[in-house]
């Protein structure tokens, strides 16, 4: 493919000068080698200490490792972790949040509300039903606004406790966050930040959703004192607790950090772009905040972590880039793409208003040039991260690189699969799993939709848009083993934690499949709700506050 050139038409011109001065005109390569090419000596000083690591797998992350699904935080066991410690024989002690209570999660779980009025209407919702439907929907609201802010789900109040065991957490990821969070919140700072909440008849959704689910991941992680710590300083005494045999060395074998995406999602989770480097998008109300970090308030940010993770005794440590957000299907693009060649279409909006039907001057949507601008600052992330990666190698540290975002642009169905005059040279399709290749129709990164003949597209995100199916989570745990045994030397066992695997390893995807309800149970009546996803989003901006702290 010929190197495209960067011209005027590609440029964002109301972007601040530093973004403007980093939008390139084709996509960053992914690099192809966990390690950057670096194999030193490493050093005994600083990892690779003798004896067995007490932990074997500890995440800090965000929505993606926390195992958020379709709107909601639920059901952590479908999170990659679980799925990696699975594989590892480890499963059984991998402490992780569990108590996300009834109603599918916070905040609003989308697939149990599809269902909940599936049940009630049927496939179809006719319109002599609207009125009723509009009502089952306010009062499913209302039950799950009542569990959490007046019920048994307000136990993560001011002054109680959340803590269902003992010892910190190992999956230690919370939606929503973004950087800095994972060096700034604890679960002190989570209690102050709780406000009463009050009982909106127009805007029921839960109120402090982000710090209730917050408070299950850190409310154990304290000091012997009883300080409560950050993930960050979480991990690090984590790694403090040394080896099995003596408690001296590394106390955690793999530290897993996938972060970062939250410094981006806001672009197409709300459709709004606003610059943290533009003086006007400080405002400290919710809908003002940034939505997308410029390269430097990023690397910043960046920096502060990396010092923060080096002082984690963790003898392999693995950092994910940052996916490019415009991919994912909560932001669809209109049309056909702007010119031949290009990634981009003019417009993204959401999914469930059509090429037909959408109208820029009325519809929420971001702008190809708004796209690209995104697209670039997220390339530049990703030098920044390798960057560290590389840095840490050369100081005699194990930690690889996770190439999350090459995964994702591998995946990518719009911009580049069914698109081969856009690719760039250095792409090349994922190759699924053959379980995966199997369903009918292949699964894909487009928005989920389904009818009562069955799934007819999608498959890799939840009904949000944003968060991975459960065999798209399936990918993720199947990519990170692979590293972690070809590239880290990490040992596998069956299941009795003793037994080791010496095959490479794979994830049951038919196992994923039947876990899978979208997958193996699609609903049927989704094609009729999705008019009900356009009310939530406009009435209630769902989309908007999904991934943002503070709700």
């Amino acid at each position: 493919m010929v190197k495209r050139l960067l011209t005027k038409d590609m440029l964002d011109f109301d972007a601040p000068d530093q973004v403007k001065d980093v939008i390139q005109p084709q996509g960053r390569p992914p690099e192809t080698d966990p390690t950057l090419g670096i194999r030193p000596e490493l050093s005994i000083e600083v990892n690779q200490q003798p004896g067995t690591p007490r932990h074997r797998l500890v995440t800090i992350g965000d929505s993606l490792s926390h195992g958020f699904q379709n709107g909601a935080i639920f059901n952590t066991e479908r999170s990659y972790p679980i799925m990696i410690a699975q594989e590892m024989g480890w499963e059984e002690h991998l402490r992780r949040p569990t108590q996300y209570g009834k109603f599918g999660g916070l905040p609003l779980n989308l697939e149990y509300l599809v269902r909940h009025l599936e049940r009630q209407f049927g496939d179809q919702i006719q319109w002599w039903e609207l009125g009723p439907a509009l009502f089952s929907i306010r009062e499913f609201m209302d039950d799950i606004e009542d569990y959490w802010e007046r019920g048994p789900g307000w136990q993560g109040g001011v002054g109680s406790t959340v803590a269902m065991h003992k010892g910190i957490n190992h999956n230690l990821a919370i939606y929503g966050w973004n950087l800095k969070d994972i060096i700034s919140h604890d679960a002190d700072t989570l209690r102050k930040a709780i406000e009463a909440p009050t009982d909106d008849l127009l805007r029921q959704i839960v109120e402090n959703a982000n710090e209730h689910a917050a408070l299950r991941v850190l409310d154990s992680a304290r000091d012997s004192q009883g300080k409560a710590l950050t993930p960050v300083q979480a991990a690090v005494a984590l790694g403090q607790e040394g080896s099995l045999e003596n408690g001296q060395g590394d106390g955690i074998e793999t530290l897993m950090i996938m972060i970062g995406a939250n410094n981006a999602m806001g672009t197409v989770g709300q459709l709004q772009v606003r610059w943290s480097c533009d003086r006007d998008s400080n405002s400290p109300q919710p809908n003002q905040r940034p939505t997308v970090w410029c390269p430097e308030d990023f690397k910043a940010e960046l920096d502060q972590v990396v010092d923060q993770v080096k002082q984690i005794q963790a003898r392999h440590v693995i950092w994910a880039t940052v996916p490019h957000v415009t991919i994912a299907p909560i932001g669809r693009g209109v049309g056909d793409k702007i010119a031949t060649g290009s990634r981009y279409f003019p417009y993204y909006t959401r999914p469930w208003i059509s090429d037909e039907d959408f109208d820029p001057n009325r519809d929420p949507h971001i702008t190809a040039q708004q796209a690209r601008a995104i697209d670039s600052v997220i390339d530049q992330y990703n030098d920044y991260i390798a960057d560290a990666v590389r840095q840490a190698r050369k100081e005699g540290r194990d930690w690889y690189l996770f190439e999350l975002g090459g995964l994702l642009d591998g995946l990518a169905y719009r911009r580049y699969i069914e698109d081969s005059d856009c690719r760039p040279d250095w792409w090349t399709p994922y190759q699924l799993a053959p379980e995966l290749e199997a369903l009918s129709p292949v699964p894909d990164t487009r928005f989920f939709r389904s009818d009562a003949t069955g799934r007819t597209s999608g498959g890799f995100f939840t009904l949000d848009g944003i968060h991975p199916t459960t065999i798209g989570y399936g990918i993720v745990a199947q990519e990170l083993i692979t590293l972690m045994q070809q590239q880290a030397g990490v040992k596998f066992y069956g299941k009795d934690g003793r037994t080791e695997r010496h095959d490479p390893v794979k994830i049951n995807f038919q196992r994923l499949i039947a876990l899978d309800t979208l997958i193996s149970d699609p609903p049927k009546s989704l094609s009729s709700s999705l008019k009900w996803l356009d009310w939530l989003d406009q009435n209630l901006q769902i989309f908007q506050r999904l991934l943002r702290k503070g709700n």
